[in-house]
């Protein structure tokens, strides 16, 4: 099959922009998910050390875009707790990204993405502890989501599941974590691009993606209010859990 873009063929050029546009969607529609959706695609047509600053990226235009449409009312006091310790986490997941070999990255991405698809089925995220463990713990999470975002740019994971099990409005949840995302992954994007993982084949990659990212999220946001968000949910972490075992599987066959 002949090559069409960046030595990719047919199909694995269709899953790379199949997965940056249901990624859009479900960022736009659900507020996160960018790089949890994208991954399993990316990964699966993708060459491994390309696909984390690519998950920046893609996120980083999504996440503008929820910000732009819905425009939440933002709470400074809630949000620095978890943003300033994420900002001292990227660096070291950078570093971690650059000892990784391609073969690791997949396995921890993929064991990352079965674990929360399981968190998120068993109902924990919907367990409720209001303030407990304060902003120390508002921190550390905010730090473990830096430290993923530095390393595959996957900074929003734990503090979604955290925030909802904080429990309140989603609204209020989203008015904390979309300024948390763009905030860390603008300072991941900056420090992989110091650190030469976004290079000219990342940039005419993110090229073909954001625009397909770019209209997902805004018809995520558009749909958001007439979707079943239950059904749409469920099928988001199906997703989110075949893809975890593919990459898995695939890791463990490579090594």
């Amino acid at each position: 099959m002949n090559e069409l873009f960046l030595g990719l063929d047919t199909v694995n050029l269709v899953i790379v922009i199949s997965g940056a546009l249901i990624a859009g969607f479900t960022t736009g529609f659900a507020g996160f998910g960018t790089g949890l959706v994208v991954a399993g695609f990316w990964f699966s047509a993708l060459p491994p050390h390309m696909v984390p600053p690519l998950i920046v990226i893609a996120a980083l235009s999504a996440q503008a875009v929820g910000l732009s449409t819905q425009r939440p009312t933002l709470n400074w006091r809630k949000i620095l707790p978890f943003v300033i310790p994420g900002c001292l986490g990227v660096p070291i997941g950078i570093y971690a990204l650059s000892q990784a070999s391609p073969i690791a990255l997949q396995l921890i991405v993929g064991g990352f993405l079965m674990a929360y698809a399981a968190v998120q089925f068993s109902g924990l995220g919907r367990l409720s502890i209001g303030s407990m463990g304060g902003r120390l713990a508002d921190a550390l999470v905010g730090g473990a989501g830096g430290l993923l975002g530095g390393f595959a740019g996957l900074s929003g994971p734990l503090p979604i599941v955290w925030l909802q099990i904080r429990g309140g409005p989603s609204h209020s949840q989203l008015a904390i974590y979309r300024p948390y995302s763009l905030v860390v992954l603008s300072m991941a994007a900056f420090g992989m691009a110091i650190g030469g993982h976004i290079d000219q084949p990342v940039l005419s990659m993110a090229l073909l993606c954001t625009p397909f990212t770019l209209i997902g999220a805004r018809i995520g946001s558009t749909l958001s209010l007439s979707i079943n968000e239950i059904l749409f949910r469920q099928l988001v972490l199906t997703l989110l859990l075949i893809s975890g075992v593919a990459l898995m599987l695939q890791s463990l066959t490579a090594s």
